[in-house]
């Protein structure tokens, strides 16, 4: 399920298909992503026929017992579908009454180029980009005075952030989302609850993650 927020609270609730319909999804397409400029790599998982604690060297083991233990760690695994399954959970994000340089400040401090906006309840509002905070159409003219750009870096987030702006819910089918990426080309979306609140951020790099370290190979089956 996908839904769409602006300052006003949800603008749109639907399918993917209806979403593609939304004039608001199509503005924003030239953002860039949510993620740290350098993330950690999620820990890849045990090998498998990788020892336990307590059982013998891998060299003392019979190639019967290896084969059986690869395929009890292949037993256990489960397909990933859901939104939830890969997005990332700590994700940055800015409070919409925060001072333009306060954001800019924060964004750089965290590695991060943009951050979902987020009202006093913590409800998804917008989406700040640092690189649209340099188009050229929004900053002062050469030579303009010192109280023009103390004015720029003063006012509050909600006055330069994009909104409305596109997100989905966690028990999205991520086959649906990747889709909704390459329509968009957007670098990922804002993950809400219910009632708007920001509970993460799904990105194409996540996917293309959980599919690197633990390939899921009936994901697109």
């Amino acid at each position: 399920m996908f839904s769409v927020y602006g300052e006003t609270g949800r603008l749109f609730r639907g399918a993917m298909e209806e979403l593609r319909q939304v004039t608001a999804v199509r503005a924003v397409t030239r953002t860039r992503s949510i993620e740290p400029s350098n993330p950690q790599i999620m820990p890849s998982a045990t090998p498998v026929g990788a020892p336990s604690h307590g059982a013998a060297p891998a060299g003392q083991r019979s190639p019967l017992a290896a084969y059986a233990q690869a395929s009890a760690a292949h037993a256990t695994r489960h397909p990933l579908s859901r939104v939830a399954d890969v997005m990332s959970r700590g994700v940055i994000t800015v409070p919409a009454s925060m001072p333009v340089l306060e954001a800019w400040q924060w964004l750089a401090e965290q590695g991060v180029g943009q951050a979902p906006v987020v009202d006093a309840r913590h409800w998804l509002v917008g989406l700040l980009t640092r690189a649209d905070l340099l188009q050229p159409d929004k900053l002062p003219l050469p030579g303009a005075n010192s109280l023009v750009w103390r004015a720029l870096l003063n006012q509050p987030v909600a006055e330069v952030m994009w909104t409305p702006v596109p997100a989905v819910a966690e028990e999205t089918d991520i086959r649906r989302v990747a889709r909704v990426l390459l329509d968009t080309h957007l670098p990922g979306l804002p993950v809400v609850s219910e009632d708007g609140a920001v509970t993460g951020f799904v990105s194409r790099t996540d996917i293309l993650r959980a599919v690197v370290h633990d390939p899921p190979l009936d994901l697109w089956s």
